[in-house]
């Protein structure tokens, strides 16, 4: 405990030294070394974000910023940090629109605001984000508005810095009363946004429009200050404590933006058309702020039918943020729900590899739509989704089927009503470990009690989970599979050679003979498993298969090479699933626990693959009674 002492001691230290004052005149000396200093609030958040870093996978631009807590809305985020606050950051027309974000709930809307607002928290205690305002003043004001407006142009071509807006009421006042109109000796401080503190974060949410004041957003009069300054348009007679106020130089969040009643919008409107807003009886007050508001799409849709908001429709910037669509990425939500409980730091129970890929499988094919093109399933599509591109696939056939569907990702399943099933299952389960059929079990009780569910929706939701267990079956033959073929790798190879063996013995005795009505001494009947597993049934095709593979081996010997466990993916396959079958059968036929080769498989499901004992031994008896 001790030891914690002295880390908040040496916290409150480092905190202290991020302090900085002095007047206008050291501020301008601060600007002319580093301009940045005096960017917009837009500027400021997108350097926030492009100083994490960018990262790639593959052609997909990963900002590092949102790494870790935001998961598969890639083309999201970029349309927010490249098509909106990069060209407001150069104060392009871009900078006059409210950032609006519109998903079904559980996207991620909130989550993402959460994270600027959290990030530029971060950001302004860092040299890169320092961030400066007249010292007094409510509204944190950017110090160069005390430049007069006939030295701007000046001010302008010297430093190459735009001023843009004006001194609040307050700060005019104390300029003249408390400085005597001397700018140069104005206090300046350095500031930090906090949103605890209500400095540069602001959060509008909308309640009853019969009792909700304006007052919220853009302060209010203080009466009982009134009679000592002896008027109502006395700034020290106003409270200027709206949220537009103490949103200045950072972010002011809108929560369901259009609940709302209409008034409140207007002043948004004006906000981000003239960078002003009117309070009181005072002249329009200068604000710098990134408005971003968020919505569903059913509160989207009334307000764009309502033809008297065609202003305000105009002014915005829509951002569409729809579920995740990517099944690696619906786990990684998942984990991180999971990592932030009790289970995820010390406290929970084994999860079982696959387990919550089982439950992604899941929520991914209830956002999904059937494609109209030829050989794309729902459960084809989900997998090109999240790049298994095989069969011949392109990502250019993914970009195709992502365009069928515009609003693909706006239905099914909220990561919310998984989660909750997930929850259940872990503290449900008396064992030390959940699986797969835990977590499928539980969404299949939870989907068939679930109030909010049409019978359609909950049939629908049905044989999705059934496709959902089919894929995840797949996922646990293969992880069994893969521990019978290590075992089994030599006799893998020693079978394929057996096999090329008996290619050679064919075509060395045809040639020899002068009949091929004489029998020869080729094993038939081996070389025809192998070739049933390839699906090569008819003798046609046999033949044309076999003078394939004897002119390969042809080549490869006149190039001096071996025809190795790579060089026919097919016979592989071939062999190693005729190995994998006589495998089961004698697991099969021998259920009881003490068999010497169950044992080495739960050994090798545990050692290589991450299974406890628990799971691997409820998971292998589950494949072994589906095994047929």
């Amino acid at each position: 405990m001790a030891d914690f002492v002295q880390k908040i001691t040496f916290h409150n230290k480092r905190e202290e030294k991020l302090k900085w004052e002095g007047t206008f005149k050291d501020y301008l000396k601060l600007v002319e070394r580093d301009p940045r200093i005096a960017r917009s609030a837009h500027a400021r958040v997108f350097d926030m974000i492009m100083e994490a870093g960018v990262s790639y996978r593959g052609k997909e631009k990963i900002y590092n910023f949102f790494v870790g807590e935001i998961f598969g809305l890639g083309d999201t985020l970029k349309r927010i940090v490249e098509e909106y606050l990069k060209p407001a950051s150069c104060h392009l027309d871009t900078k006059r629109r409210i950032l609006v974000l519109v998903g079904p709930v559980g996207s991620g809307k909130s989550t993402i605001v959460n994270l600027l607002k959290r990030g530029l928290e971060k950001y302004t205690k860092t040299p890169r984000g320092a961030l400066y305002a007249i010292k007094g003043c409510p509204m944190q004001e950017e110090p160069l508005h005390l430049i007069p407006q006939g030295l701007r142009p000046e001010f302008e071509e010297s430093f190459g810095i735009n001023v843009e807006g004006e001194l609040c009421p307050f700060c005019r006042l104390m300029v003249r009363e408390a400085y005597g109109g001397k700018i140069e000796d104005v206090l300046v401080e350095r500031i930090f946004i906090s949103e605890q503190d209500r400095v540069g974060i602001g959060t509008f949410s909308p309640s009853d429009p019969k009792s909700q004041d304006m007052a919220e957003l853009v302060g209010s009069m203080d009466f009982s200050t009134v009679g000592q300054y002896g008027s109502e348009s006395d700034p020290r007679a106003y409270r200027f404590d709206g949220e537009l106020n103490k949103a200045n130089r950072g972010i002011m969040e809108f929560q369901e933006i259009f609940k709302a009643d209409v008034k409140f919008l207007y002043v948004l409107l004006s906000l981000a058309q003239e960078g002003c807003f009117k309070a009181g009886r005072y002249a329009l007050i200068s604000a710098d702020e990134l408005v971003v508001g968020h919505t569903n799409e059913g509160e989207f849709k009334k307000f764009i039918e309502e033809e008297k908001n065609e202003a305000l429709k105009s002014r915005l910037f829509v951002v569409p943020v729809p579920y995740n669509l990517k099944v690696s990425e619906e786990v990684k939500i998942y984990e991180k729900l999971i990592s932030q409980s009790l289970w995820g730091k010390g406290g929970g129970k084994h999860i079982a590899p696959h387990t919550l890929t089982a439950a992604a499988y899941f929520s991914v094919l209830t956002r999904l739509k059937e494609s109209s093109r030829s050989g794309i399933n729902l459960v084809k599509k989900m997998k090109l989704y999240d790049g298994e591109l095989e069969g011949g696939y392109t990502a250019f056939d993914v970009e195709e089927l992502k365009r069928e569907f515009p609003r693909e990702g706006f239905e099914g399943i909220d990561p919310r009503v998984v989660a909750e099933r997930l929850s259940y299952a872990l503290v449900s389960a008396e064992k030390k470990c959940i699986n797969a059929l835990d977590i499928l079990a539980s969404l299949k009780e939870g989907i068939n009690r679930h109030m909010t569910l049409s019978d359609e929706e909950v049939d629908r939701y049905s044989g999705l989970l059934d496709l959902a267990w089919r894929e995840y079956q797949a996922l646990l033959e293969r992880d069994i599979k893969s521990i019978v073929i290590k075992k089994n790798f030599h006799r893998v190879k020693e079978e394929i050679q057996r096999y090329l063996e008996n290619i050679k013995l064919l075509f060395e005795e045809k040639e020899e003979s002068a009949s091929t009505e004489i029998k020869n001494g080729a094993d038939e009947e081996f070389m025809g498993l192998i070739e049933r597993e390839l699906g090569i049934v008819s003798e046609p095709a046999r033949s044309v298969f076999r003078e394939e593979i004897h002119a390969r081996l042809r080549i490869y010997a006149q190039r001096g090479k071996d025809f190795n466990l790579e060089s026919h993916r097919g016979i592989r396959e071939a062999v190693e699933k005729k190995i994998f079958c006589e495998a089961a059968l004698g697991l099969k036929s021998n259920g009881e626990d003490s068999s010497d080769a169950k044992k080495e498989l739960l050994e090798g499901l545990i050692n290589s693959l991450g299974y406890c004992l628990v799971c691997a031994r409820e998971l292998l008896d589950y494949w072994l009674r589906l095994w047929a």
